[in-house]
């Protein structure tokens, strides 16, 4: 089984190495335009915008979770986004994306949170049956809207 703590500092390698696996198995390496000191900045600086936690296997880096708060209106009570949940491939099927998933969720519950949400790609059926079946309720009908890039800059405008 693997031990998963809280990412420290010293950890943004491992988190960099991850991060860029994932973008990888998603396809989507061209999207990947931080670097670590992005990273460090905004994990572990004077204002921490996410937390991540690492699962290892015998000490090796195997998998990870990054997340952080959000707020809900209709619950008046924060909740906590799961931006990314990931397990190298050769080490899938062995519960440790499961550990991640729990490991968050009751960081959710010890915080009071309202609900535990995060978002999957509607292609990764693995996925999205390994989260149906730790309960998560999957809504078609909402979609996520997303402006970044040059979208972004165009609001100094408005």
């Amino acid at each position: 089984m693997a031990d998963i703590s809280p990412a420290t500092p010293a950890d943004v390698p491992t988190l960099v190495a991850l991060i860029a696996a994932l973008a990888d198995y998603e396809n989507l390496t061209h999207e990947v335009t931080g670097d670590a000191d992005d990273l460090a900045r905004f994990l572990f600086g004077e204002r921490a915008y996410a937390e991540a936690v690492i699962a290892r296997v015998n000490g090796q880096p195997v998998g990870m979770a990054l997340f952080f708060h959000n707020f809900s209106t209709f619950l008046m009570k924060p909740g906590l986004y799961l931006e990314d949940l990931f397990v190298l491939p050769e080490y899938r099927r062995q519960g440790i994306g499961r550990a991640l998933l729990v490991h968050v969720g009751k960081l959710a519950l010890a915080r009071g949170c309202g609900r535990f949400e995060w978002s999957v790609l509607d292609w990764n059926q693995p996925a999205i049956e390994f989260y149906r079946r730790m309960g998560a309720d999957l809504k078609p009908e909402w979609q996520i809207c997303r402006v970044t890039g040059q979208a972004l800059q165009s609001f100094e405008q408005f």
